[in-house]
């Protein structure tokens, strides 16, 4: 068992990401002793992901050590492990070398992975985007795609190779498929001999109506025809049925349903029934808003969400009243789709263009953790606004999907066209896959 012996009221967090690490920040000052549990050493900022997916940045400028964010505060310690079981009888965290970790309050901020609606076997063809694994991993297949498609002598196959599709046209959907058409058509655009990048295919689908769901209409549209402007084809209302090394399965004009799986519902003060002192956080957590609709995951929330869950640990070790229950404040959303082109609601303002994606740009720089990072991403940022070129291009590691010269060239299995064909389908998190 590891234990604190100081006396104080002891917190466990499960997880680093934006709602335990704002929880562990908000419990600096608090007469209680922290313990923070993840899996990785790291706090990840998500939402720049889709940009080391595409050769924007690299994943140390995202990512921050949780030891040194910590280091000064010294009611907190950190430790590197898995959680695979909770006992809310006995108070205890189990992680899976077998060790516990006691506590009295737990905030559970362990976040989410990428939902294929029971068809698990769909992520070697379609990786999510929730970790530096899987934007590395698409990375490698994005840039892949166009070396395989120069050295091919059949246009069919080609034509395969630069088909991208990306499922889901949330923020991060359109902002991964923006990034795409801009690697098409002006990263890459010179940079080849038996092939035009910019002839490359794009295609963003969402079971729902429309884009950005999240965001008025006017915006969606704006976002809609900047994307155009990419060469990225938009295909609503179509519901996936099947991913396999061919390619994307749809039913066309179908009806998505919401879909909460996985995720634990909550009352109004983030508990969960029967245990008051058991607190779960972030993308985790199924909270409802004051209309009664699920909050969405995203990091604004979760921050929100784990600095609540903290005063709310505070009020209770120091005898205080109950604070109210938890009301989100939404400041606004923001979705980038390339070079100066953004769409933002911000406190019910719309703005798009060049403003937007200021505002978006600083906005994502100062939530970023450590200031060395927000240079170094500054930095690359200049870099490519000014020459469109994107310096982590690097193509590592192996794929599912990778070509076998030595067979395929030799005659074996071909490439084949993305297919659209009938039948029942389901919608998921943003993914990404070379369609071949």
């Amino acid at each position: 068992m590891l234990r604190l012996m100081s006396g104080k009221s002891k917190v466990v967090i499960i997880g680093g990401g934006f709602g335990g690490l704002s929880a562990a920040q908000a419990l600096k000052s608090a007469p209680v002793d922290v313990t923070l549990i993840d899996r990785r050493n790291y706090h990840l900022f998500q939402p720049l992901l889709y940009q080391v997916a595409t050769g924007s940045l690299s994943p140390g400028e995202i990512a921050a050590p949780l030891r040194g964010v910590l280091s000064r505060q010294k009611n907190t310690r950190v430790l590197l492990g898995d959680v695979p079981d909770i006992d809310p009888v006995s108070k205890q965290v189990r992680l899976a070398d077998g060790a516990t970790v006691d506590y009295d309050s737990l905030i559970v901020a362990a976040g989410s992975q990428t939902s294929y609606y029971g068809h698990d076997v769909w992520s070697q063809w379609a990786p999510g985007l929730k970790s530096i694994e899987e934007a590395t991993t698409l990375r490698h297949k994005i840039l892949y795609a166009f070396e395989v498609a120069e050295r091919l002598p059949d246009p069919a196959q080609r034509r395969a190779w630069l088909t991208f599709v990306i499922v889901g046209a949330g923020p991060t959907g359109v902002e991964l498929a923006g990034a795409i058409g801009e690697i098409a058509r002006q990263t890459l655009k010179n940079d080849f001999r038996s092939i035009r990048p910019e002839d490359a295919q794009i295609i963003l689908l969402d079971g729902g109506p429309r884009l950005l769901p999240s965001f008025p209409e006017d915006l969606a549209q704006k976002a809609e025809r900047s994307l155009a402007k990419l060469g990225v084809q938009t295909k609503m209302g179509a519901l996936v049925h099947d991913v396999d090394r061919g390619g994307v399965g749809l039913q066309v004009n179908g009806t998505a349903e919401p879909d909460h799986g996985g995720r634990v519902k909550v009352g109004p003060d983030l508990t969960i029934a029967n245990f008051p002192d058991i607190y779960v956080v972030g993308d985790l957590a199924l909270s409802l808003d004051a209309s009664g609709k699920p909050l969405a995951g995203v990091a604004q929330v979760a921050m929100q969400q784990g600095a609540y869950a903290a005063k709310a640990i505070v009020r209770k070790v120091s005898g205080q009243p109950q604070q109210k229950p938890f009301a989100y404040f939404d400041k606004g959303n923001l979705a980038v789709i390339g070079r100066a082109a953004a769409v933002a609601n911000i406190f019910g303002v719309h703005v798009s263009g060049l403003v937007a994606w200021l505002v978006w740009a600083f906005i994502h720089l100062m939530y970023i953790v450590q200031f060395q990072s927000r240079i170094l991403v500054f930095i690359q940022w200049a870099i490519q606004d000014l020459t469109f070129n994107r310096g982590a291009r690097l193509i590592t590691g192996v794929a599912p999907t990778d070509f076998n010269f030595n067979r395929e060239m030799a005659g074996g299995d071909r490439a084949v066209e993305p297919k659209v064909e009938p039948g029942s389908g389901t919608k998921r998190d943003s993914v990404a896959v070379p369609a071949h």
